[in-house]
C-alpha cells in the first residue's frame, strides 16, 4: 500500500515552519489520542500516522532528505527517532515512552541497549590562503572515552554490574492503564537494566572519562567560512557497544587585506595613476598565487572592471576555479612637486573642455557606478 505523503498527513504545505508542523502535529494528536477514542483502531491507526509524519518533519536532516527523495529518502521506519522529538508533547503522550508500540515503529533504543556517543563540534580558524591552497593541520579535542581502569563498565576491578532488582534488568517498567500498556523508564538503573554495587574509583561509575586527543585534519582547498568538514567515530565514544559520535568541525577563513569572496570569485580594488590609464602601462595585483602583473591598455575609462578568468578560489569539490575582478580607481596625489603641477596645468591647458556626458548603462538599466556598488557591498 502506498504510503501518504507527511505533509498530506499533518495538513501542511511544503513551506510550512517548524511551529506550524508542530501545531498542526498536537491538533491530530488530541483529536485522535486512545483515551478519546477507546477501541476505535482508525483513530489509533491515524495517531500512529501522524506521530510518524511529525517524528520526520519536526527533524531538519529527515525532512531535507524526504523533500528531495520522499520515503525512500528516510527508509520504511523514518530512519530512527530522537525520543527528544516529543518532549514538548507531555501532556499529550503523559511522557510515556512506547505507545502502542511507537519505539518498535520508528525504530528507537530500547531503554539497557547501546547508545550512540555523542557528536561533537570543533570551531577551527585558518587563513585566507590556507583556505585557498588547502592545509593539512592538528588540533586536541576532548571527549568523553571509555575508561581504561574499568574497561568501561564503571564497575570497581574484579567486580560487574548486576541485574537492577527494580526492573529485573529489563530496563522498563510496564503498567496497565484500562486498555492501554503503559511502559516507562525504570528509574532506579536509568533504562541500563543494572545496577553498580562499587563503583570504579577513576570515572565514578559512569565508565567514561575525559581525554584530549590529536587528530589531523585535512582541508580541501577551496573551502568558505561556514562550511564543516564530517570525521565519522571522531565524536564521544558510545555505551554498552554503542557506535562513537562524529566529529563536525566548522571552519571559519580570516579576511583577506585586499580580496573579498564571493562563491567562487575574488574581487579587488586597484589604485592606478591617470597617465598609466590614458596611455596604458603595467600594474600590479594581489592574487592568491601572490602579485601579478597586469597589462591595462591605452585609454582606459576609470572605474573600469577588468577579469582575470581562473585567477579566482578553487571550487572546494575540485571543479575548476572562479575568477578575479579588478575594479581599477584613479588614484589622484595629494602632494604634486612645482614641475609636476605646472605640466599638469599645460595638459590641462591643451584638453578640451569637460562635458557632461550620461553614463553606460547595462542592459538591466545600471550604470556602471551602481555594478560596483553591488561587487563591493558599498
Amino acid at each position: 500500500m502506498t504510503k501518504r505523503d507527511y505533509y498530506e498527513i499533518l495538513g501542511v504545505g511544503r513551506a510550512a515552519t517548524d511551529a506550524e508542523i508542530k501545531s498542526a502535529y498536537r491538533q491530530l494528536a488530541l483529536k485522535h489520542h486512545p483515551d478519546r477514542n477507546a477501541g476505535d483502531k482508525a483513530a489509533e491507526e491515524k495517531f500512529k500516522e501522524a506521530a510518524e509524519a511529525y517524528a520526520v518533519l519536526a527533524d531538519p536532516e529527515k525532512r531535507a532528505a524526504y523533500d528531495r527523495f520522499g520515503h525512500a529518502g528516510v527508509g520504511a521506519a523514518a530512519g530512527g527517532v530522537d525520543p527528544t522529538i516529543f518532549a514538548d508533547f507531555g501532556d499529550i503522550l503523559g511522557g510515556l515512552g512506547d505507545i502502542f508500540g511507537f519505539g518498535d515503529l520508528f525504530g528507537a533504543r530500547r531503554p539497557g541497549g547501546p547508545r550512540r556517543g555523542a557528536d561533537l563540534r570543533y570551531d577551527l580558524e585558518i587563513t585566507f590562503q590556507e583556505s585557498a591552497h588547502g592545509v593539512e593541520t592538528s588540533i586536541q579535542v576532548p571527549r568523553q572515552e571509555s575508561c581504561e581502569r574499568c574497561s568501561g563498565s564503571g564497575a570497581a576491578p574484579g567486580t560487574s554490574p548486576v541485574p537492577c532488582p527494580h526492573c529485573h534488568g529489563r530496563g522498563q517498567l510496564r503498567y496497565q492503564q484500562g486498555f492501554l500498556t503503559v511502559t516507562r523508564t525504570c528509574g532506579q538503573c536509568a533504562g541500563v537494566g543494572r545496577v553498580i554495587t562499587k563503583p570504579c574509583t577513576t570515572c565514578r561509575g559512569t565508565g567514561q572519562v575525559v581525554k584530549e586527543r590529536k587528530l589531523t585534519v585535512k582541508i580541501p582547498a577551496g573551502i568558505a567560512s561556514g562550511q564543516q568538514l564530517r570525521l565519522v567515530g571522531e565524536g564521544e565514544r558510545g555505551s554498552t557497544g554503542g557506535r562513537a559520535g562524529d566529529l563536525y568541525v566548522v571552519v571559519h577563513v580570516q579576511d583577506h587585506p585586499a580580496l573579498k569572496r564571493d562563491g567562487d570569485d575574488l574581487y579587488c580594488e586597484v589604485a592606478v595613476n591617470f597617465p598609466t590609464l590614458v596611455l596604458g602601462g603595467e600594474i600590479s595585483v594581489p592574487t592568491i598565487d601572490g602579485d601579478e602583473p597586469v597589462r591595462v591598455k591605452e585609454g582606459t575609462a576609470a572605474d573600469s572592471l577588468m577579469t582575470l578568468r581562473g585567477k579566482g578560489m578553487p571550487n572546494v569539490s575540485g571543479r575548476g576555479r572562479g575568477d578575479l575582478h579588478i575594479r581599477l580607481r584613479v588614484s589622484v596625489p595629494r602632494k604634486l612637486t612645482r614641475e609636476q603641477r605646472q605640466q599638469l596645468e599645460e595638459l590641462s591647458r591643451s584638453l578640451p573642455p569637460a562635458q557632461l556626458s550620461p553614463r553606460r548603462d547595462d542592459e538591466e538599466g545600471r550604470t556602471v557606478f551602481d555594478r560596483v556598488k553591488d561587487i563591493f557591498g558599498s
